[in-house]
């Protein structure tokens, strides 16, 4: 099980790519490559997914 300490460096690096992906669904959009989007805005619900989880596993150390 992994420690305090290790999740909440998991939180902030999944943070970090969150807010890169959101930036490149931005330039996508800008260009009009909607495929590409709609996979962008799947990875975002993904990692949305992948933060709950980390932050009850946090909680759960609490």
């Amino acid at each position: 099980m992994p420690t305090k300490a290790e999740i909440e460096y998991q939180i902030l690096e999944l943070k970090s790519d969150y807010i890169r992906h959101q930036g490149d669904i931005e330039k996508l959009d800008s260009i009009g490559n909607g495929s590409a989007v709609e996979q962008a805005e799947q990875r975002l619900k993904d990692m949305e997914q992948q933060l709950a989880e980390l932050n009850k596993q946090l909680a759960a150390l609490s």
